[in-house]
């Protein structure tokens, strides 16, 4: 019996087995991992956002392969991580993940402000300056404003993605605190404490504009946002990433919106 439900569960790890292996030796991530999503997970991820925006599904679909196939900005990635002293950590040839539903988001809903608390490396603030150059060619003119008490963070963020956007340097709490301005998108990726992500929420609430769309990049473990939804009488949806050909079982988007 136990040999049997041996061959049975170790077929479910066998395989993000064998990815590990071959990760140990082909990146140098040691956070933020960076991958592929399965095409199923891809669709799933429109249909959701779809349903959000009130767009439709192929609309966002064209989002997702709009910035799937922007060239000029992997190749920034990729010279920009070369070129860095923190390429130790980095992996020069990236796939965006969820990433992908954060551009779709600000593609569709045209948003005149972003703030990203959590920069890193910068990735998700080259693809959502991306979003806003792209949307600046339709006529809606936008600004990305990132928070990380790091400041060192956000290498990959120059040239005509630092142009559309502005990284504050401190604390995140304090930064939010000073900010002026209605936020239409606003992501939260900073501390990953819970109570420290309560407190985002709390004091961006007289700041979001009347289609402001909040996104929570710890929802696959934390039910922060959930609550302040809950709270705040906004619709809440989750979505799980589910990675191709990778080893880590994936993250997630914890997506609240004010229901149309």
């Amino acid at each position: 019996m136990i040999i049997y439900r041996f061959f049975v569960t170790f077929k479910y790890i066998s395989r993000r087995l064998c990815y590990y292996c071959k990760w140990l030796f082909v990146s140098k991530e040691t956070t933020n991992f960076t991958y592929d999503l399965e095409d199923s997970n891809k669709h799933y991820l429109a249909a959701l956002i779809s349903d959000i925006t009130k767009m439709d599904n192929k609309n966002i679909m064209g989002y997702i392969e709009e910035i799937e196939n922007d060239e000029i900005l992997r190749d920034h990635i990729r010279k920009r991580t070369i070129k860095n002293k923190e390429n130790f950590r980095a992996d020069k040839e990236v796939n965006f993940g969820r990433r992908i539903g954060w551009y779709a988001i600000a593609r569709a809903i045209k948003p005149g402000i972003i703030i990203e608390t959590g920069v890193d490396k910068g990735l998700g603030s080259c693809i959502l300056t991306a979003a806003l150059m792209k949307n600046k060619e339709e006529g809606y003119e936008g600004r990305y404003y990132g928070t990380d008490i790091n400041p060192s963070a956000g290498f990959l963020f120059t040239g005509h993605y630092a142009d559309h956007g502005t990284i504050l340097y401190g604390d995140s709490i304090e930064s939010l605190k000073k900010f002026e301005g209605m936020i239409d998108l606003f992501i939260n990726d900073s501390d990953h404490a819970t109570d420290y992500e309560a407190k985002e929420y709390e004091i961006i609430t007289g700041k979001l504009s009347g289609k402001a769309i909040i996104l929570s990049d710890n929802a696959h473990c934390s039910e922060e946002l959930l609550k302040y939804s809950v709270k705040t009488n906004r619709a809440f949806i989750f979505f799980q990433e589910k990675p191709l050909r990778h080893w880590y079982p994936g993250a997630g988007i914890g997506i609240s919106f004010i229901r149309k």
